[in-house]
């Protein structure tokens, strides 16, 4: 059996995954920032790093999944000017931020129960962890990271000489070509915000050593991961575009206020593109989680997710979730096929119980090479066109057909996250379209037979029994039962 390997955006190459604590994983990734309904976008990341919780505790690891939710600090520019996002969206609404908090934060978790999402055991929140921002900034500005100017306080990136380690952009390179005007506060243009001075009308704002103000973006994430996972932890998750600036400066305020690693393994999921560009809220080209699953089934959206590798891009178009849909159903119809299936004889069947061992092993070798979803998908359509051969054969095993249950239980459901909860919305789905055509064609036999037209009429009740569906005929009438 392979080792679990995954991507490393810090090195560059995939590495084998060892933990910090035997048998124990620590993981943040960055949450939303609540200002509004979550779209494909979100969808993308959160299925993905899902996948990837899921699959470790498959593998036996016991799992600490932090994802905050931001609610404060993050500015429409993704950087230190410009207004609050959520304050923004307050204003349009004319309701008060954390009314907007609220709403939005409610609405994300509905989206993600409704793709299968498993929930954070930790979802903590910007604004209440305001104290320990202020204490991380203090910090910094003890040990000379950092300088405070007319209320703001920003870190100074020429003392930590590693910034740029995990994005691969220079210092040097970042001030090129940049002119620091007479009033700027900034000693250099590259320089980034821990705490900014509020205005009067700014709503959201506390009190702190260095006047009224709230805390910047990127010091949120290192208070809130390091408090729940301590420091270093083992995977630091995110979107590919918040490797620079976010991440980055998340790494330089850690280390440099904890002089250690900030995170071992860092992990970035691609985006989801229309037309080959990012689906994104700035840009006006995105599809609501809800606008989506009110034309496709949710679980057929994850599916459309999990086809793309999680740091490949995904191209966005309603023929592919057509498709996608499709493809969905077809892993789900076997499925319940088997359910349906009743077993021939008690025991095992050893050679398809070779073939359920080789699919085990060929699904956890695709999942272990940088959680391939892609391919460990494929590797379920051909182990289910094996499994629907071999129900075909009409010589089900009793043991191994229970076995080829949990089986999938397993792979299909635990760790791909692509069957309900509740099987009996499967095992339901289709049922009266079967008693229906089943019923069509018992008639037909039976206006056949009394025209003696025998050949035809046994043809149907022939073809009936290869399908699975075996008839009957009492005094009553005809019966069937699904074999």
């Amino acid at each position: 059996m392979s080792e679990l390997k995954l991507y490393n955006t810090m090195t560059r190459k995939k590495e084998v995954f060892k933990p910090l604590h035997p048998g124990f994983v620590g993981i943040y990734v960055c949450g939303p920032t609540v200002y509004g309904h979550a779209h494909l976008g979100h969808a993308k990341s959160y299925i993905s790093f899902d996948v990837i919780i899921r699959y470790l505790r498959y593998l036996g690891y016991k799992v600490r999944y932090v994802q905050n939710i931001t609610d404060v600090g993050h500015l429409v520019s993704d950087a230190d000017e410009g207004e609050d996002k959520i304050v923004r969206q307050a204003r349009t609404e004319k309701l008060e931020p954390m009314e907007i908090a609220e709403r939005y934060t409610r609405s994300y978790f509905e989206d993600m129960d409704l793709l299968n999402v498993q929930r954070p055991d930790i979802s903590p929140r910007a604004s209440g962890h305001i104290p320990e921002q202020q204490e991380l900034v203090s910090e910094l500005l003890k040990k000379g990271y950092a300088y405070e100017i007319n209320g703001n306080v920003y870190f100074d990136v020429s003392r930590y000489k590693a910034y740029g380690k995990l994005s691969g952009r220079k210092v040097d390179e970042l001030m090129e070509g940049h002119r620091i005007a007479a009033n700027e506060e900034k000693k250099n243009p590259a320089d980034f915000a821990l705490w900014k001075k509020a205005d009067p009308q700014h709503i959201m704002q506390w009190n702190s050593p260095w006047g009224r103000g709230y805390p910047g973006w990127h010091i949120e994430c290192s208070v809130m991961s390091t408090k729940y996972l301590g420091q270093p932890f083992d995977i630091h998750g995110g979107g590919i575009e918040n490797v620079f600036p976010h991440h980055e400066c998340e790494i330089a305020q850690s280390e440099a206020a904890h002089g250690r690693t900030f995170a071992r393994y860092w992990l970035h999921n691609n985006m989801v593109t229309v037309d080959g560009q990012k689906m994104g809220k700035s840009l006006g080209n995105f599809i609501t989680i809800k606008d989506a699953a009110a034309k496709y089934a949710p679980l057929a959206i994850r599916f459309f997710v999990l086809t793309s590798h999680y740091r490949s891009p995904l191209d966005f178009s309603d023929q592919a979730l057509q498709a996608a849909q499709k493809g969905l159903e077809k892993l789900q119809q076997s499925f319940v096929r088997l359910l349906r299936s009743k077993a021939d004889s008690e025991g095992r069947d050893e050679a398809f119980e070779e073939k359920i061992t080789t699919y085990v092993a060929r699904f956890k070798d695709e999942m272990n090479d940088d959680f391939n979803t892609p391919k460990a998908i494929a590797a379920t359509f051909d182990f289910l066109h094996d499994l629907n051969s071999w129900i075909d054969g009409r010589k089900i095993a009793g043991d191994t057909r229970q076995r080829s249950i949990r089986v999938l239980e397993e792979t299909l459901g635990r760790v791909l996250g692509l069957l309900p909860g509740d099987y009996s919305q499967l095992e339901s789905r289709g049922q009266g379209d079967v008693d229906a055509l089943v019923r069509i064609l018992v008639d037909l036999r039976n206006r056949l037979r009394k025209e003696k037209n025998f050949s035809l009429a046994d043809e149907i009740r022939d073809r009936l029994k290869t399908a699975g569906i075996e008839l009957k005929d009492t005094p009553q009438g005809t019966e069937w039962d699904v074999k």
